[in-house]
């Protein structure tokens, strides 16, 4: 692999974090790791969602079954 043994030998990992954290710069606009949303409102949101979705499923099978009543009594 091309690594010396004298490398090998003295590998540390404190070395190795110290030359990621002074490689990676935690301000630049190119590496965010935080959120831009919060996550509790996406949830929130998503719940309401599906409850509008099940009162709009309700509703269609109310009208449904007023439908098929209506077509029952008239062939009666």
């Amino acid at each position: 692999m091309g690594v010396p043994a004298e490398v090998i030998k003295n590998f540390s990992e404190e070395a190795v974090f110290n030359i990621i954290g002074n490689t990676i710069d935690n301000n630049s606009a190119a590496i965010n790791f935080g959120c831009t949303f919060n996550p509790l409102d996406k949830l929130i949101e998503a719940f309401e969602e599906n409850k509008k979705l099940y009162e709009r499923l309700v509703e269609a099978k109310k009208e449904k079954v007023a439908f098929l009543e209506k077509l029952l009594s008239e062939k009666k």
